[in-house]
């Protein structure tokens, strides 16, 4: 029989994981998406550096974000890795004058809003692994 604190513990438990895997699956989904309509969608062929840069990011995020749903904290690192080499070739994009669209009109504060989801994913996991998840480390 379960204690009231236990169950409580258990819902917490619970609801840090779901915040996880929603946000998570969010962001995996968005990646995988955008790589797709680069690279099938009607475009062109030839794709330029900061291309082939951002779809590694967005690999190593994608895959870094797969580990982190399945309860590995290592993959915390890849993920932040990836998200702060992704916001970094925004910068590059907004002050290197690139030639692409979704610079114009914004401002360089505005690209520091993709730290938001892996925030709260950190705070999620690590939360819920001090409640008493014995092989989040595993």
């Amino acid at each position: 029989m379960t204690t009231l604190p236990g169950m409580q513990t258990s819902r917490f438990l619970l609801f840090r994981r779901l915040i996880i895997f929603v946000l998570a699956g969010l962001l995996i989904y968005y990646h995988i998406f955008t790589l797709c309509d680069l690279y099938l969608g009607a475009g062109t062929s030839a794709h330029t550096t900061f291309e082939y840069v951002q779809s590694i990011l967005r690999v190593v995020i994608t895959l870094s974000l797969l580990l982190v749903v399945f309860g590995k904290r290592w993959a915390l690192c890849g993920m932040w890795a990836g998200i702060t080499g992704l916001i970094a070739t925004h910068y590059w994009a907004h002050f290197g004058n690139l030639p692409v669209d979704f610079t114009l009109g914004r401002h360089p504060l505005s690209y520091l809003k993709g730290l938001i989801f892996p925030t709260i994913i950190t705070l999620a996991f690590h939360t819920s692994s001090q409640v008493g998840d014995s092989n989040a480390d595993a």
